[in-house]
């Protein structure tokens, strides 16, 4: 499965030393959405990091979770209303005809109108609030969304490659649970969207890193720290160009240390772009995969609930290469250094590695500077008196989502034994790839339980899962699924046999708090 063995299957849990229980959140279908031709953006990225986890065999490990398409009124939670009916109602071939709306909107060459826009948002942005459910029903100790992350949205325009605020989204989502949120962002870019968004309560403290100067956005500047009562609860790092693994890690860990001693957060939000890796095609930072993931773990080790998200990163090789091995991190396994056979291999050549070192580049943060950066922000921290809390007021609805019905195992004909000799000379294109149902389609998908050592009945959780569409035939399944180690000798189907049910999750029952409500719920109206 490429776990390293050597290097032992756990990472620091911090002094719990419990595993966490991880929710992953991915749709197939993300891969497919283009910006357009030349566009530096490619959620195709989301796919090869997917396939390194999958053929790592992370999965293995999480809850694997299919977002639930957001509604309409649940983006207007936070954007306006006029915003959201035009990305509902734009499209390639009608965009001519609403040229104002664009330019009001700030759609056009960094956000352009593609096919399938308003799915695309619905899909990423349903990905993270489904992750802030997970935390909030305590159903996960950290979730992730690889698709998410786009923090440059704002309430009433695109910005930066980014078309709604899923962070925006899914903070306001945990505050319904959570009196304090800390979002981190450690992408290139400054996270302008989500700063804006808090930038008057206390409720949610926002750190972010990033290269200021003459740099997209061009804001976040050492003096940007929040006003009236979100005043203190903003905290910007500015850097230069070329910042190295060490100079980050001396930044980064102390000022966190810190911000989690005064704030006290009840969740975290982690924001990973990844075009602060050393090579990225729009980045100057020069990190490694471990240096950027060394973020993660840290944060990992404080046993607070904690949701992962993607965000830049336009070396899509080296994307793919740090969410993946970020996943480790998360759910607490180290991996082999050397790359699985995957889909996507030969975009990983010539050294076919997990990881990507720095490059030779200068450093142009000097050892000076950064201590000035990171003693300012300790002064600024210590400016806060007291933990915020919240009066009693009555909480906004959950977002909710509704179980489909599972399928009738009785009515299922059962399938012949058999086992992985009797099929080991099938072609690979006879082979079936495991993938995922559409929740809008049957809806319901089979779990397969299987074990290397004994016959695992319905219900019970060790053995390995793998989710298989009800199309493929279960006499095809064999050494795909993570078996070369392992011993596969009878499956069948039936309530009580080795066969379960499960189904997606797809939301019927939407959050009807206003945006006055969620204001409120944020300090912004008292």
């Amino acid at each position: 499965m490429g776990l390293d063995d050597e290097s032992g299957s756990s990472l620091p849990s911090g002094t719990d030393a419990k595993k966490r229980k991880v929710s992953y959140f991915y749709d197939s279908e993300i891969g497919n959405y283009y910006y357009s031709q030349g566009h530096p953006m490619k959620p195709h990225r989301i796919r090869m990091a997917h396939n390194l986890v999958l053929n790592y065999g992370l999965l293995e490990c999480m809850e694997v979770c299919k977002p639930n398409l957001l509604e309409s009124n649940e983006f207007r939670v936070f954007h306006a209303d006029d915003y959201i009916s035009f990305l509902q109602s734009v499209t390639p071939e009608t965009q001519h005809e609403q040229l104002r709306q664009l330019k009001r909107f700030n759609v056009g060459e960094d956000c352009p109108v593609f096919d399938g826009l308003y799915s695309f948002c619905q899909t990423y942005a349903g990905g993270s609030v489904g992750a802030a459910v997970k935390l909030n029903n305590k159903e996960s100790d950290i979730s992730i969304n690889w698709s998410g992350g786009l923090h440059h949205a704002k309430k009433c325009e695109a910005s930066g490659f980014c078309y709604v605020n899923d962070i925006v989204l899914a903070i306001l989502e945990l505050l319904k649970w959570h009196q304090r949120v800390l979002y981190i962002d450690i992408d290139i870019h400054h996270g302008d969207g989500v700063e804006e968004a808090f930038y008057t309560t206390d409720r949610v403290m926002t750190v972010s890193f990033h290269k200021f100067g003459d740099y997209f956005p061009g804001t976040g500047h050492l003096k940007d720290v929040g006003y009236g009562k979100g005043k203190c609860y903003s905290l910007n790092v500015p850097l230069n160009d070329g910042i190295d693994d060490e100079s980050y890690k001396n930044l980064f860990r102390p000022i966190i240390q810190k911000v989690m001693e005064v704030y006290q957060p009840e969740a975290v939000v982690l924001q990973c772009g990844a075009d602060s890796l050393s090579g990225d095609r729009l980045g100057c930072f020069n990190l490694s995969v471990k240096g950027h993931a060394d973020c993660v773990r840290f944060l990992r080790s404080f046993n607070v609930p904690l949701m992962l998200l993607g965000g830049g990163g336009y070396t899509i090789r080296n994307v793919a290469r740090c969410w993946c091995y970020e996943t480790a991190v998360a759910v607490g396994v180290e991996l082999q250094d050397k790359l699985p056979i995957n889909e996507y291999y030969e975009y990983f050549g010539p050294d076919y590695t997990l990881h990507v070192g720095p490059s030779n580049m200068e450093n142009q943060n000097s050892a000076k500077e950064l201590a000035k950066i990171r003693n300012t922000l300790l002064e600024q921290l210590k400016r806060i008196q007291h933990v915020p809390s919240v009066p009693f007021q009555e909480r906004p609805p959950d977002t909710k989502f509704a179980e489909e019905e599972e399928e009738d195992l009785e009515k299922r004909t059962k399938s012949n034994k058999w086992d992985a000799e009797s099929h080991s000379s099938e072609s690979e294109d006879q082979k079936p790839q495991i993938h995922y149902t559409d929740a809008s389609e049957k809806g319901v998908v089979r779990r397969l339980v299987c074990s290397p050592t004994k016959q695992i009945k319905s219900g019970e959780e060790n053995g390995i899962g793998v989710m298989i569409p009800d199309h493929v035939p279960l006499h095809k399944i064999h050494n795909q699924l993570y078996s070369e180690n392992h011993s596969w000798t009878e499956l069948k189907t039936g309530p009580e046999e080795f066969l379960r049910v499960t189904s997606w999750s797809k939301s019927v029952v939407s959050s009807q708090n206003s945006l006055a409500q969620n204001l409120t719920l944020c300090g912004h109206l008292k």
